[in-house]
């Protein structure tokens, strides 16, 4: 009983932590990353596009997970970006053509973050038979289709010949008087003799591209200045496209041909959850395990090229791979573990000397109760000392007495029960001590010679 009634005091001498470590959760829930959520928006492209059925191939994937993927589709890798970068936009991620971000403002770009590059899209140039183009020069007074207006083909070439410097006197010009359509509407004007060439920005498996070399009017052009381009804009790989690689069997492209290629880019802005990095990465290395023509399988998502920096959580991924708690449970209730875990390291930080005050404070707090009294004696001892006792003699008696009845009721546990007996023995002397003196001032009075 005695060990349940010392456990209680404890308890009451303790209640102090209670509000304290209610205080110190709400403070780390409160600045605590929020739970990821179950739904994200993604920008792709035309729906016809690319990029809108890579979208849909994660949509599929990322469902099966638990996680809604809304798609929006766009004009292309600039209405992507812009929408990233958008105030209020409700997108948090989406498809972007490497290199289309540098005509962002710096602050844009700032916040925008890669999680990976998904695959090649190679900058293919396309003529009508009866030209040679070999350099970007050969194009000068044709008719060329250069992309959409907002979209990657459009970004890509105007970087090509900012850097090529091509037309110095003219160049504004030149490149305006060139045609803005979409990859379909050039496919078939360049088809029907209505474009002199045309440049697109395609996978390899895009039945347009089937079409293109299809055609015995068009041919593909191998371009000169591919490896000394890839080397100075980095966003753009060099490739060689293998003799036979496109069709074997009408061997085309008939020689090896050399290609620029820039790579298709999961973007996300500071809207995103980084929590839900590893999930998005695992689906698109699902979506893309078979690779292509062009890209080995394993081959992506893959670090580059990028001109954008790569978030922590994607570098952590393409280099130890998935979270190890991921890799055992499944990843809503391994993202819950996570984020507790991170809040239990400063949660037990500061709580270790907090818990080990709570010894000191409760020893403390019982001597209290026993030592406060000796302030009353210190003070009659001062009385005395000061010869100021004998005014009230009698009512500091009575105190000592009532504080003699008090102590009877004091509680502290066993441990500290020599502590209050001795005050017991400190008061009954201090009240002897000063009856002794009442006394002796009653002898005194009691010798004193009676005036006659």
């Amino acid at each position: 009983m005695n060990v349940m009634k010392q456990g209680a005091l404890f308890v009451r001498a303790n209640l102090w932590i209670v509000p304290l470590v209610a205080l110190l959760l709400w403070v780390l829930f409160r600045f605590l990353d929020p739970a990821p959520p179950r739904t994200l928006v993604m920008t792709t492209g035309p729906e016809n596009g690319s990029y809108h059925q890579l979208g849909l191939e994660l949509q599929e994937r990322l469902a099966r997970e638990g996680l809604r993927l809304e798609l929006r589709p766009s004009r292309g890798s600039l209405d992507n970006l812009q929408r990233l970068v958008g105030a209020g936009s409700e997108v948090q991620l989406g498809l972007v053509q490497s290199g289309t971000s540098l005509l962002l403002e710096p602050a844009q770009r700032r916040r925008l973050s890669a999680l990976a590059a998904l695959y090649r899209e190679p900058l293919w140039l396309f003529q009508r038979s009866e030209f040679e183009v070999q350099r970007l020069t050969d194009l000068d007074g044709m008719r060329v289709a250069v992309g959409s207006e907002g979209s990657g083909t459009r970004a890509v070439v105007a970087s090509l010949f900012a850097e090529m410097d091509t037309f110095p006197d003219r160049q504004e010009e030149a490149f305006q008087d060139w045609q803005t359509m979409s990859h379909t509407a050039a496919v078939n004007a360049l088809r029907n003799g209505e474009l002199d060439a045309a440049f697109f920005v395609l996978p390899v498996d895009n039945p347009l591209l089937r079409q293109l070399i299809s055609d015995s009017e068009l041919r593909l052009v191998n371009l000169r200045e591919s490896r000394a381009l890839a080397a100075r804009l980095p966003f753009l790989e060099h490739l060689v496209l293998v003799e036979g690689l496109l069709d074997i069997g009408a061997s085309i492209p008939a020689q090896d041909t050399s290609l620029l290629a820039p790579v298709a880019t999961l973007v996300v802005n500071d809207g995103f959850h980084p929590a839900l990095t590893s999930l998005v990465l695992e689906a698109a290395r699902d979506v893309l395990r078979d690779g292509s023509l062009l890209d080995r399988p394993g081959d992506f998502p893959a670090t580059g090229p990028l001109e954008l920096e790569l978030t922590a959580e994607a570098d952590y991924y393409h280099r130890e791979g998935v979270p190890f708690l991921q890799r055992y449970l499944p990843f809503w209730f391994a993202s819950i573990v996570d984020r507790y875990i991170v809040l239990l390291i400063p949660f037990i930080v500061i709580m270790l000397p907090l818990l080990r005050s709570m010894g000191p404070i409760y020893a403390w707090r019982m001597r209290a109760r026993v030592f406060r009294w000796y302030e009353h004696l210190r003070r009659i001892d001062r009385l005395i000392l000061s010869g100021e006792i004998e005014a009230c003699l009698d009512q500091e008696i009575s105190s000592l007495q009532k504080l003699e009845a008090d102590l009877s009721r004091v509680d502290v546990p066993l441990s500290y029960a020599h502590e209050l007996y001795s005050l017991h023995l400190h008061v009954r002397y201090m009240v002897k001590r000063l009856e002794a003196m009442r006394d002796g001032r009653s002898e005194m009075l009691e010798q004193k010679p009676v005036n006659g």
